[in-house]
């Protein structure tokens, strides 16, 4: 069996997310402990009390599920896991691209956090709330939806492919008129359905650059050394793993497309079987079935899924 881990993005958040490994091991609370001490306040008592509200804040969100991914890390780590020996590469899905560096040993938690917020705060501030969008466009394929994006965009207006997760499950983003006419176009062409999403700005879009500029900055005095294993990159989808090119991936990631599905064939590729996806929830491993029917997804939550797991090894 040759395996990657996988880390989720936003949508996979809920509260109470980690907390069977905060109170079961040391090691976890450690990880809870070192983000609250880098963000200078209590993210983990909104992580586990929340409320939702506050959970669901970008700002929060995303430190919050990179948290929680270390937390199993590490619990799975004092089980016997070695990333250098059970794992070939790693990836994450937009966010969980920090999860992944973070895990592979490219940067520490501590600059994980403080990265994470700094990139959801400059995504929220980038766009005026009301003035961006996203929908999910289901049953069509890349091709066609980027010609539907093609069709609702205008000079003032952007509209652009944010997240290729799954053959025929494309999410768009833009300025929100633009994105409600990409939702009619794709019906017109053949989508099955069009799910305006619940967010609070147009993630993964050209007008997300303001917060790329804010990232750059960050990003170009972070300390980022070489990944003990390599990772596929959102916006490439091949592995990467000098820290130089990273950090501009990892820039370029904020107003470019996350090309999943690609990453995913990447990964079967380079000969992995097996999609182990740590931390909450279990989106990517569902979309591992979409993509590929030969590859297996496994999915590590809690205390349970990780003992069955270092059993597998």
């Amino acid at each position: 069996m040759t395996r990657a881990l996988v880390f989720p993005g936003q949508g996979s958040q809920s509260v109470g997310m980690g907390k069977s490994l905060y109170d079961g091991f040391a090691s976890a609370r450690a990880v809870f402990d070192e983000v609250d001490d880098a963000l200078g306040e209590k993210l983990s008592k909104v992580i586990f009390d929340g409320p939702e509200e506050q959970l669901t804040l970008t700002h929060n969100t995303q430190p919050a599920l990179m948290a929680v991914s270390m937390a199993a890390m590490r619990v799975m780590e004092e089980k016997g896991f070695d990333i250098k020996t059970h794992v070939s590469h790693v990836a994450g899905h937009s966010l969980g691209e920090y999860s992944a560096l973070a895990a592979s040993g490219a940067f520490s938690i501590t600059v994980a956090a403080k990265l994470l917020r700094t990139r959801g705060q400059a995504m929220q501030k980038a766009v005026p709330v009301g003035a961006g969008a996203m929908v999910a466009l289901l049953g069509l394929d890349w091709d066609t939806a980027v010609e539907v994006c093609t069709k609702a965009s205008s000079e003032a207006e952007v509209c652009s492919p944010a997240n290729d997760n799954a053959p025929g499950q494309v999410v768009v983003s833009g300025a929100k008129a633009a994105v409600e006419r990409a939702a009619e176009i794709a019906k017109e062409m053949g989508a099955k359905r069009a799910i305006m999403l619940p967010v609070s700005a147009p993630f993964h879009c050209a007008m997300m650059s303001d917060a790329a500029d804010v990232m750059a900055s960050v990003l170009s005095e972070a300390d980022i050394k070489s990944p003990i294993v390599p990772v596929i990159a959102n916006i490439t989808a091949e592995p990467v793993s000098d820290p130089d090119q990273i950090r501009d991936l990892l820039v370029r990631q904020v107003t470019g497309t996350v090309r999943w599905r690609e990453s995913v064939l990447t990964m079967k590729s380079l000969g992995i079987n097996q999609l182990v996806e740590v931390g909450a929830g279990k989106v990517l491993s569902g979309l591992v079935r979409r993509i590929d029917s030969e590859m297996v997804g496994v999915s590590i939550c809690g205390p349970e899924d990780i003992d069955a797991f270092v059993l597998s090894l």
